[in-house]
Parts: structure tokens; sequence; C-alpha cells
């Protein structure tokens, strides 16, 4: 349990169909086991006055990001599409900041920060300022995937100054190479993120 309260946000991390799913394009195994304890995590965070922010990854049909325009990955989470869109189970609260991450062809691992694929430039995303005119002190993070976006969140959280908490058992990890998910729960706790 993460012991929410009005000074956290928990952070909710990109449980959408093309990770969360099955049948989608860049399934995590076992993400779609994610959306109970994420919606448990919600609740908890809801009823004890906590800020709620959820992620999508948005983008374009056509980005340095994907494999067939010269990037890393599949085809994935296009704006609007059925992949796109949060699982059908996970809770959504009324009136909860959703940012959506690479919008414009960006790399959007970290829920604070984009980069430009080909140039590296950063920018921030509108989730430290939405946290600081809040009064939030320490960010919960739950989500897929753990050794992509939940670590890249967690380690921008750490270094702009929040106390972070990464509820385990409601991440799951990509792994492309094996151990990758435990390598990142190591380099979270090496940056101070607690791991529950």
């Amino acid at each position: 349990m993460a012991g929410h309260d009005a000074r956290s946000a928990l952070v909710v991390v990109d449980v959408q169909n093309d990770f969360a799913d099955p049948n989608g394009s860049l399934y995590v195994t076992g993400g779609e086991d994610v959306v109970r304890a994420v919606n448990a995590e919600t609740e908890r965070a809801r009823v004890a006055g906590g800020l709620i922010v959820y992620s999508q990854d948005w983008h374009p049909e056509s980005t340095p990001h994907f494999r067939k325009d010269g990037g890393p990955w599949p085809v994935h989470c296009v704006g609007g599409t059925w992949g796109a869109q949060f699982h059908p189970e996970l809770r959504v609260i009324d009136g909860a900041d959703i940012l959506k991450k690479g919008t414009a062809g960006e790399d959007g691992y970290s829920v604070f920060t984009v980069r430009d694929p080909e140039t590296g430039d950063e920018q921030p995303t509108a989730l430290e300022r939405i946290l600081r005119e809040r009064g939030i002190e320490r960010v919960v993070i739950v989500g897929l995937a753990t050794d992509y976006c939940v670590k890249e969140t967690a380690l921008d959280a750490r270094r702009l100054g929040f106390r972070t908490l990464v509820v385990a058992d409601a991440t799951r990890a990509v792994e492309l190479q094996p151990g990758d998910g435990d390598r990142a729960i190591e380099a979270m706790r090496d940056a101070g993120a607690e791991i529950a």
C-alpha cells in the first residue's frame, strides 16, 4: 500500500490497449494483470484526497520513434486508435488530468519530458507544473512499462526533487533483454526511489 495523502500524486503511466491487451502491437507480457492493482491504488488515492494523473502515449502515424520510420519500436498508440485508448477495465477518475505524450513524434518515455528522437533535445510536459501548482511533494507511480516509461518517470521525479514510490505489483516490464525489469528497479532504487 502506498499511503496516499493530499500532498501525493498517483501517476498512472500508459495503461493502454497496445501495451496492456494481448492483441496490442507492443503488448507487455502480463500488462492486463496490472489493471486491477492500478485501480486499487487509484481508489486509495481518491479516498485520501490525492491527485491522480494519467498518461497516454499518443503518437502520429509516422514518427522516428517507430521502426518503419527508422526507430526501435513497432507502430503503437497512434492517436485516436484502439491501441491508444486506455484499457477498458482501467478506472479513469472524472476530472483527472490526462497527459498525452509523443504527440509531435517525440519519444515520450517519461511523463515529465519528451525527447526529439533525432536531436535528443528534451522539453518538459505539463506534469511538473501541475504537481508544483498543487503542492505535491511525493509521486507514486504505477503502470507500464517498468523498464521504460515507469523507470524514466521515476528517474525524472527524483531528479526534480519529488519523493518517489513505485508500486512494483502495479507494473510490468517489456524485457527486451532478460533482466531489464530488475535492472530498472535497481536504477530507480539507486536514484532514491522507494520500491513497494
